[in-house]
């Protein structure tokens, strides 16, 4: 698949993504990338960010990849089910424990757990060792869980602006080369 081809869905995480995020740079890039806006970026609350996604989806008009980061991950997870159109596939980065109860701030829990059911469509998510929102193995361990291709970043934070991934061109080419294999 192309870009072209393809309504890519970017899915920012808790207080949006700013202008050096690599969301914020892929969006400007990207021709048919649009930013699913929420109301409150502060103050998250999963049912409407949920709906934020979902109408999303369902005002598409062809093929939607999800580009899910941090918050935007379980966000986009819990919308591909209540969804009425199918998605041709996800790009997850940095999923956040939601199930774990030291995240902060705590109503972050609220979007937790993920589901566990494999996804209907192709995913691949990456994860930092030592991101600060999830461990490894958790990361590890919920990407199996949906079929997903999970890609070990390596010590990368939270793979945002703040460590060092504004331009992220590896993650550029990551998805890319995702794209072509949808």
């Amino acid at each position: 698949m192309k870009v072209k081809d393809a309504d890519i869905l970017i899915i920012p995480g808790y207080t949006n993504s700013g202008p050096d995020h690599w969301q914020t740079r892929w969006q400007g890039r990207l021709s048919t990338a649009r930013r699913v806006e929420q109301a409150e970026w502060s103050k998250p609350v999963r049912d409407d960010w949920v709906a934020s996604v979902v109408r999303a989806i369902e005002e598409a008009t062809r093929p939607v990849v999800l580009v899910a980061h941090s918050l935007g991950v379980p966000t986009a997870i819990h919308a591909v089910r209540e969804a009425g159109l199918p998605v041709a596939g996800g790009f997850f980065v940095a999923p956040p424990d939601v199930a774990n109860p030291a995240i902060r701030p705590k109503h972050l829990m609220t979007f937790g757990p993920y589901p566990r059911d494999p996804l209907p469509f192709p995913s691949l998510t990456i994860a930092s060792r030592n991101d600060p929102f999830c461990a490894f193995d958790v990361a590890e361990d919920v990407a199996g869980a949906w079929g997903s291709l999970f890609i070990d970043a390596g010590e990368a934070g939270h793979l945002n602006a703040e460590s060092g991934h504004g331009p992220w061109p590896e993650g550029s080419m990551t998805f890319a080369n995702f794209l072509t294999r949808l």
